[in-house]
């Protein structure tokens, strides 16, 4: 199992240039995606952040794979977007950042955010802009004690994308977020952790056993009521009570055909531990 990025750097070996940027491998059920431009503080491409997304996907769909590490290398877990790589369009006309944004930093963070896997992210250093977004959309944070997090947005004359506007006040309420949003002050871990952003923060050196740690508890967890249970707390940041109890009701119906929760059960009444599959 990849023990640091550094580690996972080494063990993937690939011709195609872009593979070498987004590294990936899947060890004992866990997808680990490790963003690799430590000369760019990890800041990504439109071609990156098309492969961060395929490979989201991927994970969804294989049933080998049942939890998401996400991380980088060097100093920065992501700088933001670097827009130098995006499809050139000539001449700007009206449409043409708004549709960039939809396809570019919204897809990503959909791709997070609709993952049928929980995504634990990993970050080791500095997430800035995007790369703030991209860390906060993840079901559950684990930040290194040097890591930080910036809206960068407001530095640059811009408005909050990729989510943050959505994201944001649901995690920890609108004066936070605009305080956050309208200064564009670094943040440092152990403040995102007091306000919600973070789940732990843990020394430098214990940040990828750390994630190694919690990705491997929630591989060997019931799959499909784990992502059961992602979708209905994400719906219900937008869901009315009857709405959001029809949907858990539905959602509870929906596991109970699965040979995870049939093995839940039986072990209960059986006292043993159960030995789940992800079916």
């Amino acid at each position: 199992m990849p023990s640091s990025p550094e580690d996972i750097t080494e063990s993937v070996e690939s011709a195609d240039p872009l593979h070498s940027l987004v590294l990936h491998t899947t060890d004992n059920g866990v997808s680990w995606i490790t963003l690799n431009r430590p000369e760019a503080m990890n800041a990504v491409t439109w071609e990156q952040r098309d492969r961060l997304i395929g490979l989201l996907a991927e994970a969804s769909a294989d049933p080998a794979v049942r939890a998401v590490v996400l991380t980088a290398t060097g100093r920065g877990f992501c700088a933001g977007a670097d827009l130098r790589g995006a499809p050139a369009t000539g001449e700007r006309v009206p449409g043409d950042v708004a549709r960039t944004i939809r396809l570019g930093a919204q897809r990503l963070i959909a791709a997070v955010l609709d993952c049928e896997k929980p995504v634990v992210a990993a970050v080791n250093g500095t997430a800035a802009g995007i790369g703030a977004h991209l860390a906060f959309a993840c079901d559950l944070v684990l930040a290194a004690e040097s890591a930080k997090f910036i809206e960068v947005f407001v530095r640059r004359g811009l408005v909050p994308d990729g989510g943050g506007a959505y994201l944001l006040p649901r995690l920890i309420g609108p004066q936070r977020a605009k305080e956050l949003m309208f200064f564009g002050d670094s943040l440092p871990a152990a403040e995102a952790e007091r306000l919600g952003l973070v789940n732990r923060v843990v020394p430098d050196g214990e940040l990828a056993a750390t994630a190694r740690s919690w990705a491997q508890r929630l591989a060997e967890g019931p799959t499909r009521a784990i992502a059961l249970t992602k979708q209905l707390v994400n719906a219900s940041m937008d869901a009315d009570r009857p709405t959001a109890f029809a949907a858990e009701a539905m959602a509870q119906e929906i596991n109970m055909t699965t040979q995870d929760a049939n093995e839940g059960v039986a072990s209960f009444v059986e006292r043993r531990v159960p030995k789940y599959r992800g079916v």
